[in-house]
């Protein structure tokens, strides 16, 4: 059972983890849709990349909270090789693919199946963002699958 969000000491919810997004995907018209979306909603680009070699540039440049993979890249590796180098800096990833891998729980914490409304991949953020902080996990947008023990 994930335990309430705590208030900070003024009264107001807790700050989110997740600020700086980087939006890992092959398609540029879903690329240019994920990045206005999230920018509306508040969050930051760290980058858009449609491969494994920039994405893996920009993780290890640091100040990421959470990736956003597709599946297919462009090239010969693919969100699956980009989320295990994010698996192994500890840095959490959502897929957002038409397609979940068999080996998707082990090295992200959901997948959200495309195709998918904007404000689900908002909504989605959210959740992993409440999940993360170990606070109570609010409704699933439609499409989302977490990878958490909890269930």
């Amino acid at each position: 059972m994930f335990l309430g969000l705590r208030r900070q000491e003024d009264g107001r919810p807790p700050r989110p983890n997740i600020l700086t997004v980087l939006v890992v995907e092959d398609e540029p018209l879903v690329a240019f849709e994920n990045e206005h979306a999230l920018e509306q909603a508040g969050y930051r680009i760290a980058a858009t990349v449609n491969d494994y070699d920039h994405a893996v540039r920009v993780i290890d440049e640091g100040g990421v909270d959470l990736v956003i993979a597709d599946i297919g890249l462009h090239g010969d590796r693919s969100g699956l090789d980009v989320a295990r180098h994010a698996a192994a800096q500890a840095l959490p990833v959502l897929f957002v693919t038409g397609r979940r891998p068999i080996d998707a729980q082990s090295i992200a914490v959901g997948c959200l199946a495309k195709p998918y409304a904007s404000r689900d991949l908002v909504a989605a953020i959210r959740v992993i963002d409440a999940v993360l902080r170990g606070g109570r996990r609010p409704k699933l947008p439609p499409g989302l699958m977490l990878f958490d023990a909890e269930g």
